[in-house]
């Protein structure tokens, strides 16, 4: 019985990611607005029906992919037990690298404005949690928190499209420590 239920787990979790390849495939071809349900199924390999018994619809399964995304950042962060306002950087940049071809693609990509807004909203969400966890912790000099969230997400965008648009050569760790060293010391610590 369990043997049943391991395969049968399997077969859902192929067709789930089948649909989240086509759907992001469609994303950088032809712009999310444009893509039907039907393209998804037919890019998938994967009937109507299949499609419905997982998802409700394009935005579903978006949000699906998305959701799996933030709880795999959330969880990486919470088993390195980094805390702070940067527990998100290294996991991310470990994404980012694991998928490469596809983080290069949205970046070069009209369509992959939808996605990349959506990847800074969940950066924002999680910097956000840990500003609010780790409130306590620090004086604040009347700067706005989102003031904050918006300066430190920019900020990791910037180094995530540097670090990617190099040919991410760095390691991410590498990358990752830089990040956070300019983060902690400033922009004045750069070398000439």
């Amino acid at each position: 019985m369990g043997t049943a239920k391991h395969r049968i787990d399997r077969r859902v979790a192929r067709t789930r990611a089948a649909l989240h390849r086509a759907l992001i495939s469609l994303i950088l071809e032809k712009g999310y607005d444009l893509i039907t349900v039907e393209e998804i199924c037919h890019a998938a390999n994967v009937g109507r029906s299949t499609f419905y018994l997982h998802y409700t619809g394009k935005d579903d399964l978006k949000q699906h992919g998305l959701d799996g995304l933030r709880r795999q950042l959330a969880e990486a962060a919470a088993r390195a037990g980094r805390g702070g306002t940067f527990g998100f950087s290294l996991p991310m940049f470990e994404h980012a690298h694991d998928h490469i071809d596809l983080y290069r693609a949205l970046a070069g990509s009209r369509g992959g404005t939808v996605a990349l807004g959506t990847i800074r909203q969940i950066l924002s969400d999680l910097v956000r949690d840990d500003l609010a966890a780790n409130s306590g912790k620090h004086i604040s000099d009347a700067i706005p928190r989102e003031l904050v969230v918006q300066y430190v997400v920019g900020a990791f965008m910037a180094a995530l499209t540097w670090w990617l648009d190099g040919g991410a050569t760095l390691p991410p760790h590498r990358i990752d420590a830089m990040f956070r060293r300019l983060m902690s010391e400033g922009a004045m610590q750069a070398r000439p």
